[in-house]
């Protein structure tokens, strides 16, 4: 069983695996794979969803973690915290349209929403980990 405690390195995991498939599902597309895309992406998704469940478990366990880093280091986390939450709201409706638009197979609409899905998502997944690691290991060890 996974103590309450470890959900942030579980979540920090679940953003680097989200992104990886990300990138991965992007370039299998590239190469014109819609299989192996729409696997990744799929999972993308379903890594991205189990990360949003333990994100408000531990949060409505344990509440907001200050950030205890000084110097010129709190306001560049702030920023990155400030984008990072704004564009995780934004990915969601995002992504749902993206995703409903794929499997319908309606692929040019799906290919102009998911011009700007991808980008925000992989910043969204990305900055989840940065964000992580400043407020665990970077304040931690300041």
């Amino acid at each position: 069983m996974i103590s309450i405690a470890h959900l942030p390195t579980v979540n920090a995991a679940l953003n680097s695996l989200s992104a990886v498939l990300l990138v991965r599902g992007f370039f299998y597309i590239r190469s014109k794979n819609r299989q192996a895309h729409k696997t990744c992406m799929l999972a993308a998704l379903v890594c991205s969803t189990l990360f949003l469940v333990s994100y408000l478990a531990y949060h409505y366990q344990v509440g907001s973690m200050p950030f205890k880093g000084q110097g010129w280091v709190r306001p560049i986390y702030f920023a990155i915290l400030l984008s990072h939450t704004i564009l995780a709201v934004v990915v969601v409706p995002l992504a749902l349209i993206t995703l409903t638009r794929g499997l319908r197979q309606r692929f040019d609409a799906h290919r102009r929403i998911a011009r700007w899905t991808f980008p925000v998502w992989l910043y969204v997944s990305v900055t989840g980990v940065v964000v992580y690691w400043m407020l665990y290991w970077l304040a931690a060890s300041a």
